[in-house]
């Protein structure tokens, strides 16, 4: 979805993001802002339907508008100057996320590689997009009805061992996704930087919401992250904090189809 936000084009860097309401009783919704053209002013967004927000949100249509829109918040994507070869992977509607970080460190003269996981052939996105703006794409699928069969860490694995060499990995998707994507990265020593995507309220860093363990240490996402340094993240907690609201979650998902 394209939204007119001609400021926060302006201003946008690959690894931030939006947070907004559609209307005075939605929730606030933190987004990654997965593209952005400065010249006509317009941001896009990629989302998958899953609560009752989001729901509403799919309903609009070419023209209406939403409540408010801010943004951009959270620390852009940085890796050190001397970074050459980087492996991007991406989870799902995570790979919204790892497409502009791809882009970016493409348009950079950066060699890089994707790797692209899905459940299923028919939830693949980005595909054509990311062969734009990478050196090789691995496209994988859980049931194998679409590229390799297997999970990205295998195929992470196969690169590694195939002596690609990377500088950097940088991980975005879901969570488990993640932490075994730092796993298979960590006895080489490989600097990964995952993109977190804790609850989160209001965007500035005063709620504390967003709140993650990392290096032992409480840090904001909204404000220090969303990046952040995969080996030192506490996957567990994060993936404990994220499902407090699951059952309430599902009650508002019930409750919006009911309305229907």
């Amino acid at each position: 979805m394209e939204f007119e936000a001609p400021y926060i084009a302006k201003k946008a860097q690959a690894g931030q993001f939006i947070i907004f309401r559609i209307d005075e009783q939605g929730e606030r919704i933190p987004l990654t802002i997965a593209d952005y053209d400065r010249e006509n002013g317009t941001i896009t967004i990629i989302f998958q339907i899953v609560g009752k927000s989001t729901q509403h949100l799919a309903t609009l249509n070419e023209g209406d508008t939403i409540l408010d829109l801010v943004g951009p918040l959270g620390v852009p994507t940085h890796l050190d100057p001397d970074v050459k070869r980087v492996c991007v992977v991406g989870g799902g509607v995570g790979c919204a996320i790892a497409y502009p970080q791809a882009k970016a460190l493409h348009s950079r003269g950066i060699y890089v590689d994707v790797i692209a996981g899905f459940r299923s052939k028919d939830i693949v996105i980005l595909e054509d997009e990311f062969k734009a703006v990478c050196n090789e794409l691995v496209l994988c699928t859980d049931d194998g009805s679409y590229g390799k069969k297997g999970f990205v860490t295998n195929a992470l694995q196969e690169l590694i061992d195939a002596g690609r060499n990377y500088d950097a990995v940088i991980a975005i998707g879901p969570v488990p996704m993640m932490k075994f994507v730092c796993k298979v990265t960590e006895p080489y020593n490989l600097k990964t930087i995952v993109s977190l995507n804790p609850i989160m309220i209001d965007g500035t860093g005063m709620c504390g919401g967003c709140r993650v363990t990392v290096g032992g240490k409480i840090r904001y996402a909204c404000v220090e992250g969303p990046d952040f340094d995969g080996h030192q993240v506490d996957f567990d907690e994060l993936m404990r904090r994220n499902g407090t609201y699951r059952e309430y979650e599902q009650h508002c998902r019930l409750m919006a189809q009911a309305e229907k």
